[in-house]
């Protein structure tokens, strides 16, 4: 049986302290969405640059690589899973870099995934080159697959292009890493950016739909998925970051701070003027099993 690692007090914002690939088969329920932000198996004792200093890149033992063979079929083990618990017109939001996003898009097309775009996050503010003997890192990538190639998915396309200034949005979008108030509770290494996530969730989704991210982490998927008025499960195996995501959850319940938030996210503004025009009284409906 499941046991929640924390719960809101309304039941939108899920948390279980538990590896995905043993949590995911223990129960039956399916959802709208999923946003996977895997391990990329980058931890390998190299340097980077963060605040102007010199770091040390590793993650965690999580991020620490096996073979490529051990690899594949870590991804391929979590994305069969994954598929299982999507609604036909279920979508999935992968991101990654060239590390691994390649072999993730052989994976999804192997396993009957449809891929709909492979989008182009340009970060605004990405961390310089310190060795400067090769081009600048400032993008990641996120594949954005539908559980099947013949059952249609939900694209808000109308939102999309409002807030695009009235212009059909692409896919490159440039959007900063995260920022200073996304960090008030603590930094997972690894975190989104509200901003990216907000996107994701607003593009795909509707109003009290159901959100799956199997690596949470700090569980920037589950808040940007709260502050959008959907709801979430989120699976974390480091017990220090599940603890995160359930400060990061309690602190938004106050009203200061979630009118700090969606005033910094102007994504969400766009969505609130929209969403408070057609559907004024927003409310949850049914739970999950556990």
């Amino acid at each position: 049986m499941i046991v929640p690692f924390y719960k809101s007090p309304d039941r939108a914002f899920t948390i279980v302290n538990g590896d995905c690939l043993d949590v995911l088969p223990q129960f039956d329920f399916k959802f709208d969405m999923i946003f996977a932000d895997p391990p990329y198996f980058l931890s390998n004792g190299g340097i980077s640059c963060q605040a102007g200093k010199i770091v040390c890149v590793d993650k965690g033992d999580w991020d620490k690589g096996g073979t490529p063979a051990s690899i594949m079929e870590f991804n391929r083990a979590w994305l069969s899973l994954c598929r299982e618990k999507l609604k036909d017109n279920g979508t999935i939001w992968i991101s990654g870099t060239h590390h691994n996003i390649f072999a993730i898009a052989n994976l999804l097309t192997e396993l009957g995934y449809k891929i709909l775009n492979v989008i182009t996050w340009t970060k605004t503010n990405p961390p310089p080159n310190i060795s400067c003997r090769f081009f600048t890192h400032s993008t990641e990538f996120i594949i954005w697959a539908r559980k099947s190639p013949k059952v249609p998915h939900k694209y808000n396309y109308e939102l999309m292009k409002a807030i695009n200034d009235g212009k059909q949005m692409t896919d490159v979008w440039r959007l900063p890493a995260i920022a200073r108030w996304e960090k008030s509770c603590g930094k997972h290494p690894t975190q989104k950016p509200l901003a990216l996530l907000t996107r994701i969730i607003l593009a795909s989704t509707n109003t009290c739909d159901w959100i799956l991210d199997p690596f949470a982490g700090s569980s920037t998927t589950g808040i940007a998925a709260n502050l959008c008025g959907r709801r979430f499960l989120g699976i974390e195996q480091e017990t220090e970051y599940a603890s995160l995501s359930k400060l990061r959850r309690e602190e938004i319940e106050q009203d200061s701070i979630r009118i700090r938030y969606v005033s910094k996210l102007s994504d969400l503004k766009h969505w609130f003027m929209q969403l408070y025009m057609n559907e004024p009284d927003v409310g949850y409906g049914a739970d999950l099993p556990f």
